[in-house]
This record gives C-alpha cells, sequence and structure tokens, in this order.
C-alpha cells in the first residue's frame, strides 16, 4: 500500500521548502496540484519533474476516488497548494479523509503555512488562539461575527485585499474600534508587512492606503470582564 504525503509548499519565498519536502516530491509516483500552472514553477526551480495532475475544490470529489486506489495498489502521492499547507483553507480535506477511511496511511509534513508567522509576529497572546479562516462571505457572516464577540482568545483570519477594509469595519462594529488588531500582508515575500494598532486606527490607515496582497488579520480575544458582559 502507498502513502499519500500533504506536502507545504512556500507562502512566498521558495527558499521555505524543506529538504523533506523535495525529497517526497521527487520520490512520489503522482504530484496532485491545485493548480499545475503554479506549482509548475515551484517544482522546476528544484528540478522535479514528476507528472503533476490537477486537484482542486472544483474536481477533488470526482478524482479522489481513482487517488485512493493508486494509493491502495501501492502508488506514493504527494499533494501540494498552491501555496501553504493543503487542507487550511485550500483542497486536501476531503482526499484526506477518503483515504483514512480507505485504510491508507496518510503523513502531513511540517512546513509553511500563513496564519502562524502571522500570529507570532502579531505582538498578541499566541499561548490560546482560534483559527477561523475566511468568514461567510453573506449568509452567517454576522451571526459568526457575533458568536466571536465574546471570544477571549486570540482570532485568526484570513481576507483579500479588496474585502479587508469591509472585515476590519466589520469587527469594529461588532468587537469595539479599541479592540487591539495586527494586518499582516505579503509574508515570506519582498514586501511583507505588520501593521499594527486598534481596529479603528487599522481602519483609518488601510482606508488611505488601499491594502495589497495575501492577507493576515489577527485580532486580540475579549478580556474576562467583556466576554462575561456580552454573555450577559
Amino acid at each position: 500500500m502507498g502513502i499519500l504525503y500533504v506536502v507545504p509548499t512556500p507562502v512566498g519565498n521558495l527558499e521555505d521548502m524543506t529538504f523533506r519536502a523535495v525529497k517526497v516530491l521527487k520520490e512520489a509516483d503522482l504530484v496532485l496540484a491545485e493548480d499545475t500552472r503554479t506549482s509548475g514553477v515551484l517544482l522546476k526551480h528544484y528540478g522535479i519533474s514528476n507528472h503533476l495532475m490537477s486537484h482542486h475544490k472544483f474536481n477533488e470529489h470526482g478524482t479522489s476516488a481513482a487517488v485512493v486506489q493508486r494509493l491502495l495498489g501501492g502508488d506514493t502521492v504527494a499533494l501540494i497548494s498552491d501555496a501553504g499547507t493543503p487542507g487550511i483553507s485550500d483542497p486536501g480535506f476531503f482526499l484526506v479523509r477518503e483515504a483514512v477511511r480507505a485504510g491508507v496511511e496518510v503523513q502531513c509534513l511540517p512546513g509553511p503555512t500563513a496564519f502562524v508567522p502571522a500570529l507570532v509576529a502579531s505582538g498578541l497572546p499566541c499561548d490560546r488562539f482560534v483559527f477561523e479562516g475566511f468568514l461567510p462571505q453573506k449568509k452567517g457572516r454576522q451571526t459568526r461575527l457575533e458568536a466571536l464577540a465574546s471570544e477571549t482568545r486570540t482570532m485568526v483570519f484570513y481576507e483579500s485585499p479588496f474585502r479587508l477594509c469591509k472585515l476590519i469595519g466589520q469587527l469594529a462594529d461588532v468587537f469595539g474600534g479599541e479592540r487591539a488588531a495586527c494586518v499582516c500582508r505579503e509574508i515570506s515575500k519582498l514586501h511583507e508587512e505588520s501593521v499594527r494598532g486598534t481596529l479603528a486606527e487599522l481602519a483609518a490607515h488601510f482606508a488611505a492606503v488601499p491594502p495589497r496582497g495575501e492577507i493576515v488579520v489577527v485580532v486580540a480575544g475579549a478580556d474576562e470582564k467583556e466576554s462575561k458582559t456580552k454573555i450577559q
């Protein structure tokens, strides 16, 4: 029986690949990629010429069964996404679940993911935190934000630069403009930046300086008194 390797890839700097990740990708019988064009650049950089197959959120339900059969037949398969760790706001969960159900061994390599460096660099408590990823765009968004108003752990969100100002405004409305936060963008890239302040200050900053690049928003949790007040 083969092994399904979940392989993190750089979120920015190509040098963030690990030696083990390169070795696994070189030795795999098949590499599943979210976008073969994007991943092709990475693999070419490391001299990897293994067969690439498209595997993304629009086709994973149709391709996973065949991949599991290959794993059961002894093939080694490596799963990568465009950037970061597959399964974290990227395709991957469905295939991993199906492989586990079929009794296939699954190994996830440690490696890059955007929210960890953003959380640590934010200056906010990172001993306990909750990862929210992308909030619902419409239905359920306000309900989710209100449910998080009393959350005492540091919160981490993903957002596109085009919707960042909207998100910060909504967070300020629900959590209060004085809540501390940090917006990290372009992590591990040339123009990496962390902007820290209150939600009100961040709203003013990004209204004047339109954000660009990949965005991670880290928000302080409610203090215990604030949390109890909102629960009541």
